[in-house]
């Protein structure tokens, strides 16, 4: 057998599939010779282990312990979707995972509530309503540097947008154009704009949804009339002419 923490990492431009450490054991020495001489073929570092009980308890991955910040909500494969197995297969012994439901609907409201924050940024700054007015969407992957759109907020936010009478586009520069998707099949066949000074300038607002490192948000800065943030992206900037609304 072979154990991963977590097999891959979206976006981690150091370490890749074949230099990911793998625990490998096996049910006896046989078993165990087996499966380090498959895996020599394919990574540069194995970690043979006595048991596979031992494996939940080895820390040999090398990417991972990070700090994680609020975003506009729930988004990602694996990890942030599989605790709610955890609270499925509790439920068959009497236990109760009372704060995994809680982040989980915190984290399904965090949409709602930007879209919240947005409308009230209209209303206070350009005294307009959400009804009619036009969005530039910045970031359609659920985590930046990234093309997987999997359980991305930013599509969930594009629907309850668009479903208050808002004409929402999006710009994603790894995401020229959205696939056919089941979850959300009204979005596929939509394109990423370009930004530039006259497309910017046709928005009424942007947001900041996924914060890739290649976004242009000096010019985003110098010439949207409003920009509502959900990553705190713009405080890095020195100079900001556009109201900056944080989310």
């Amino acid at each position: 057998m072979r154990y991963s923490p977590e097999c891959e990492d979206p976006g981690n431009a150091t370490f890749h599939t074949a230099s990911i450490p793998k625990i490998v054991s096996g049910d006896g020495p046989h078993a165990r010779a087996a499966t380090e001489a498959f895996y020599a073929a394919v990574v540069d570092k194995e970690v043979p282990i006595s048991s596979t009980a031992m494996a939940e308890a080895a820390k040999t991955k090398p990417f991972g312990y990070q700090a994680f910040y609020p975003g506009p909500g729930l988004g990602g494969h694996c990890i942030p979707i599989d605790r709610f197995y955890l609270t499925w297969k509790a439920r068959e012994f009497d236990v109760n995972t009372r704060f995994i439901k809680l982040a989980g609907q915190n984290n399904t409201a965090m949409p709602y509530y930007v879209v919240s924050r947005l409308e009230e940024a209209l209303s206070t700054h350009q005294s307009k309503p959400l009804r009619g007015a036009r969005i530039l969407l910045l970031g359609l992957a659920y985590k930046k540097n990234i093309s997987d759109i999997r359980e991305s907020p930013s599509l969930k936010l594009i629907e309850l947008l668009e479903r208050r009478g808002a004409e929402v586009q999006y710009h994603d520069p790894y995401i020229p154009e959205i696939m056919a998707d089941k979850e959300h099949p009204g979005l596929s066949g939509r394109r990423s704009v370009a930004l530039s000074v006259e497309s910017i300038r046709g928005f009424d607002i942007a947001i900041l949804s996924t914060d890739h490192d290649n976004i242009d948000y000096q010019l985003l800065a110098d010439t949207a009339p409003l920009v509502v943030d959900t990553r705190n992206r713009f405080a890095k900037l020195e100079h900001c002419a556009a109201r900056i609304v944080k989310a």
